[in-house]
């Protein structure tokens, strides 16, 4: 199998996006699990299917708003609701590739139509309103970590912590209530600076720690300001989020950039 590839990264979450302009790429949790092998494939956090919102079931109620259908797979071959980064590669690959000409327009995701802004440097993606659940708890190294659920297009468990996120030992995934979290959450360690500074590491389900989460620092955001009108920065291992909101709804903004195009060739005996 030979796939064309582009791969970028936001805040050094990195993706692979796979260009379909006809529809005809099938995905499946091997596939993804292939190419986002960080020896053996390409490399990556998850994979992006770019693909017409026409030609994708999947968003047969968003083709009126929206061109095209991000179609997001986590590292594991697990699909994913949402990618506040990955959202952003995707936005910049559709405009660099001329699909979009606009510098705002508005893409297909599961978790519903996410209108882009674009600019030199800087990208944003409204994520929507921010909901707040119910108080919970994770634990890292025996020590326990109290938080709160905040969904954001998917799931996220946001704990605030007085211990300093970059000691925290993510390499295994930190537990959580499976009657909160019914289908797997992303877990936000983070250190308050100030009232509108953060910084902020996450173990992602599905892919395990990353450099960043787009959807993870918006969660953060929110339930720093309290889903009131302001803004925060969120400092993440891979670089500097900005994320506001207008009381209502949530913007991310943030770099996104492509570093490299390509031919898969599939999985090679050594």
């Amino acid at each position: 199998m030979t796939l064309r590839f582009v791969k970028g990264h936001g805040t050094e979450n990195d993706f692979v996006l796979l260009p379909d302009p006809d529809g005809e790429i099938k995905l499946d949790a091997e596939l993804v699990k292939a190419l986002c092998h960080r020896r053996a494939g390409i490399g990556a956090d998850g994979v992006i299917r770019v693909v017409p919102a026409e030609r994708e079931p999947e968003a047969a109620e968003q083709v009126h708003a929206a061109k095209w259908f991000m179609d997001y797979y986590n590292s594991d071959g697990s699909i994913g609701e949402m990618c506040g980064n990955g959202s952003r590669v995707f936005a910049r690959y559709l405009f660099e590739q001329g699909w979009e000409s606009t510098p705002e327009f508005s893409i297909a995701t599961r978790a519903g139509v996410k209108q882009v802004r674009m600019s030199e440097d800087v990208i944003s993606v409204d994520i929507g309103e921010a909901t707040f659940g119910s108080a919970t708890s994770t634990a890292v190294s025996g020590t326990v970590f109290p938080g709160n659920a905040v969904f954001t297009g998917n799931a996220h468990l946001v704990c605030v912590t007085d211990v300093p996120v970059d000691v925290l030992d993510l390499t295994v995934a930190p537990p959580l209530d499976a009657e909160i979290f019914p289908h797997g959450a992303n877990v936000e360690f983070v250190n308050v600076i100030s009232p509108t500074e953060v910084r902020m590491r996450v173990f992602e389900r599905g892919s395990g720690e990353t450099r960043s989460c787009g959807t993870g620092a918006t969660a953060v955001g929110a339930w720093v300001l309290g889903n009131k009108p302001g803004s925060v920065t969120v400092h993440v291992p891979g670089g500097t989020l900005g994320v506001s909101s207008d009381g209502v709804s949530c913007q991310l903004s943030g770099p996104a950039v492509l570093i490299a195009t390509g031919q898969w060739r599939g999985s090679q005996d050594a």
